[in-house]
């Protein structure tokens, strides 16, 4: 109804705009017209008067002159005033004449100088005075009416001029009942026009009132609105074309908010909008699908994990934030990245329970308690702890610290949607642990859970580029139990396992993290031992054979045996340029050991490759 008003209210500006401007231009023109009606009226009295005057000569009664102008000023209302004016040229001939005959103003005078008529307005507030002043030309007309014939001029002079002035004041009213009128018929004629448009836009300004009210209604969500109008012809049509465009929108859009919930959890997108939510959450579901497609075809957990690290930068601009894996079966939490040191103190990452995202499998935000986590030290700014589970074995932790209020409140906003990515990172980062997992079955032993031959040779290059890089040594140890195959044929496979078994055990416990110790085939054992020298080498022999000797093993009905081992001992790069070659060298030493007279430990030296008795 608003732009119902508008539109009358600018008709009828523009109508009175109209009607003025006509009341304007009326008014000038009658003036115009009115003014030179009666110029043209003086100009006739004029020559009446020079008429009268010449037949005043030709009769020779000159003397009655003033009689007649008085009868024609007497007889005319609108004749104020009338008078001659003579010629300086008229004077000297005739006299100066009677008194009223002489030049009264400028105006006269101007007139015998120019020979050029002269009116001129004098209006006030109760009147309007027009004065003309008309020239009295000789002319030679022939017969009696020559002028030269009487006067001592010259053709064209000006004898005199006839002075009158009229009372146009009636112009005044009559132009004021002229306007009125057109002012009459312009509002008559604004008030049809305004009743007019009224009867015809009121039926377009329901529909659009009632279209506004179903769009608004739409933009809730809500389509079920019914347009309605009185209007026949396209306007019908439109309200028709419109609501068949609104049931199609309620059955097709009526449910695609639950739909898409189910693949972007509730909360995540907020709007008033449901348009600008779907079409938001469309947005968030292309980038998650292209975001899992892209890890999908990644060939690493650890690269799985850079993608996510890369969201969390670009897409949600988080500038503090550390990023960790947790092993649940081991208790233990690893940092995958950080932008700087954890918030987090040490101890935690050797016991994740002590995390309370963790711990509690639930976001941590700081500003909702004082000193909420205990194992934090936020450097009094606040912090967000996001859990993720992976599966029984594996979650993750996203914490983003060094924030403010503000940014805790704008943290909480994108937590649903850092979940969905990590959602949907859960299945390919499962998959990736799988593989990994399968990849190390298919690289230890399954009796001893240690390395295997194909561990160390599908790793060995890998090994000595790192060495030969970083300029590392290793010492080799070639492991095995002397008299083995006694064991199994005298006890039983079942007694030479526990023998194997408690072998690799012994070497877990002998050896550092850096080392590693690879079960080389049947009761042979390799272990390398990373850039130790040769007294921590021997050391760490000398524990092996003797923790070994010291093992007692029941092979049943109350009889136990202990066994001895013999180990061969070679070093890289000292001994050979290749791993293998010292592995050689290492079985080469434990064959002298053997063949010298097992348990004891034997380093390589070059006679024993040059000497075919020790070989």
């Amino acid at each position: 109804m608003r732009t119902k008003s508008k539109l009358l209210f600018i008709v009828t500006l523009m109508l009175l705009a109209l009607g003025g401007a006509t009341i304007i231009n009326v008014s000038l023109n009658f003036r115009e017209y009115s003014i030179k009606d009666a110029v043209q009226r003086a100009s006739t009295t004029a020559a009446i008067v020079k008429d009268g005057l010449t037949a005043h000569m030709v009769n020779g009664i000159m003397d009655k002159r003033q009689y007649f102008l008085d009868q024609i000023s007497n007889n005319n209302d609108e004749v104020k005033d009338l008078w001659l004016v003579r010629s300086e040229a008229l004077s000297k001939q005739f006299g100066d004449g009677f008194y009223s005959e002489t030049v009264r103003d400028a105006i006269d005078e101007e007139v015998l100088k120019t020979g050029k008529m002269v009116q001129k307005i004098d209006e006030s507030t109760g009147n309007i005075i027009l004065r003309v002043s008309i020239p009295y030309t000789a002319t030679i007309s022939g017969g009696e009416a020559n002028c030269l014939k009487c006067h001592d001029v010259q053709r064209g002079d000006t004898l005199g001029a006839v002075s009158i002035s009229l009372d146009i004041t009636d112009m005044r009213s009559s132009g004021m009942m002229t306007i009125l009128k057109i002012l009459a018929i312009n509002i008559l004629f604004i008030i049809i026009v305004l009743i007019l448009i009224n009867h015809y836009i009121s039926p377009y300004m329901q529909l659009f009132s009632n279209m506004q009210k179903g769009i608004k209604k739409a933009y809730s969500g809500d389509f079920t609105h019914e347009f309605e109008t009185t209007v026949k012809g396209d306007g019908a049509n439109i309200v028709s074309q419109l609501n068949t465009l609104f049931h199609k929108m309620q059955s097709t859009f009526g449910d695609i908010k639950y739909n898409l919930s189910t693949f972007i959890p509730q909360g995540c997108v907020s709007s008033a909008d449901p348009l600008h939510e779907a079409k938001t959450i469309i947005g968030e579901l292309s980038d998650i699908y292209k975001f899992k497609k892209t890890i999908e075809l990644d060939s690493s957990k650890s690269l799985v994990y850079s993608r996510i690290v890369d969201v969390l930068k670009n897409k949600y601009n988080l500038l503090d934030f550390t990023f960790y894996e947790v092993s649940v079966i081991q208790n233990t939490r690893k940092v995958i990245y950080t932008t700087k040191s954890s918030i987090c103190n040490e101890e935690v990452n050797n016991e994740a329970s002590l995390c309370r995202a963790h711990r509690t499998k639930t976001d941590v935000i700081s500003t909702e308690f004082t000193d909420l986590c205990k194992t934090c030290n936020s450097r009094n700014l606040e912090y967000v702890c996001i859990p993720f589970n992976i599966n029984e074995d594996n979650a993750l932790i996203i914490s983003i610290d060094n924030l403010n209020n503000d940014e805790v409140s704008k943290v909480n906003v994108f937590i649903p949607s850092i979940k969905n990515y990590l959602e949907a990172a859960k299945p390919v980062i499962e998959s990736k642990i799988l593989m990994a997992k399968l990849r190390d079955t298919s690289l230890r032993d399954g009796m001893t859970s240690l390395y295997n031959r194909r561990f160390l040779e599908e790793f060995i290059d890998t090994l000595v580029n790192q060495a030969h890089r970083k300029d590392e040594t290793y010492s080799v140890l070639m492991l095995d139990v002397d008299f083995f195959k006694s064991v199994n044929d005298t006890y039983g496979h079942d007694i030479g396992d526990k023998v194997i078994v408690e072998i690799g055990k012994l070497l877990k416990e002998s050896i550092r993290e850096a080392d590693l110790a690879i079960r080389y085939g049947g009761e042979e054992f390799v272990v390398m031992l990373h850039n130790a020298d040769d007294e921590g080498t021997l050391k760490v022999a000398n524990l092996i054979h003797s923790a070994f000797s010291e093992l007692v093993f029941d092979v049943g009905n109350g009889e136990t045996i202990q066994k001895t081992m013999s180990i061969g001992i070679s070093k890289y790069p000292t001994d050979g340029d290749t791993i293998w070659k010292c592995i050689k060298f290492a079985d080469t030493a434990l064959y002298v050991a053997k063949t010298t007279g097992r348990n004891k430990i034997v380093e390589y030296t070059i006679e024993m490759s040059e000497s075919d008795e020790l070989r």
